[in-house]
């Protein structure tokens, strides 16, 4: 199991160094790029997120990036805040119409209860104490808000799939991930719920043909079976054993 210094881009640093989302920055928006498959996590974590009824609601999103969830909350009403400690992402996230905070997503600078919705997309597996990192999620929530996540499960699965496949992958960077940061689903739940938080998981993959399709356009192949813009969809499996979301609702 690779656990050493990777070599990305012009420099070597060590896995899940966040100074490759530098390297990187002109992959975020990139359809077929780097972060592509955060673009489909992205719009299926968007879709478990309500329209709002409330005026002034606001969603802040943990570990934001360029702001990639910002085009499928649309029309839903938020005030979207994001908070992440990539500046160059954060310029973009700003230009997609993203109010940018810089900040560790473990001591995020915003009040108690100021949230509607708290989103952690793909970043719990890239904190070195994921569990402050949830700590701060259930901390922003107003009661009855809601938080929707997704990460890595702490499985030799996800660890065989995420690093020692995926990452051979075409366009996706080697070292994105450490993972021993990886994060154990009932530990989850069980610590959302020290927090007031009953967040339920249920484990996703992308679709098999449309996957398919997207890494025989991404090696020249052609467009493929199952290739739709956007990407292919995210899809509700039955095992949480290597890729899942979680949603749930702070009580009073």
């Amino acid at each position: 199991m690779r656990d050493g210094p990777v070599s990305n881009g012009a420099r070597v640093l060590p896995p899940n160094d966040p100074r490759q989302y530098d390297d990187l920055a002109g992959e975020w928006w990139r359809p077929d790029g780097a972060f592509a498959m955060l673009h489909w996590l992205a719009r299926a974590r968007a879709a478990l997120v309500p329209p709002t009824t409330r005026p002034g609601a606001l969603l802040v999103d943990l570990g934001c990036g360029a702001g990639l969830m910002a085009p499928h909350l649309v029309g839903k009403g938020y005030r979207h805040v994001g908070v992440d400690l990539t500046r160059s992402a954060l310029e973009q996230a700003a230009a997609h119409g993203v109010t940018a905070l810089a900040g560790d997503v473990t001591a995020v600078p915003l009040a108690d209860g100021c949230a509607d919705v708290v989103a952690a997309g793909e970043v719990l597996e890239h904190v070195p104490d994921w569990r402050a990192a949830v700590a701060e999620a259930c901390r922003l929530l107003r009661p009855g808000g809601l938080l929707v996540l997704d990460t890595l499960n702490d499985t030799v699965l996800a660890r065989l799939i995420a690093v020692e496949v995926g990452e051979r992958l075409p366009a996706v960077p080697r070292g994105i991930h450490d993972p021993r940061l990886f994060v154990d689903d009932r530990e989850l739940v069980a610590e959302c719920a020290r927090h007031g938080v009953a967040l339920r998981v249920r484990g996703v993959r992308p679709d098999l043909w449309g996957t398919l399709g997207w890494l025989a356009r991404r090696t020249g192949g052609g467009a493929g079976r199952g290739t739709r813009p956007g990407g292919p969809m995210i899809r509700p499996t039955w095992s949480t054993a290597v890729l899942y979301q979680g949603r749930g609702v702070r009580h009073g």
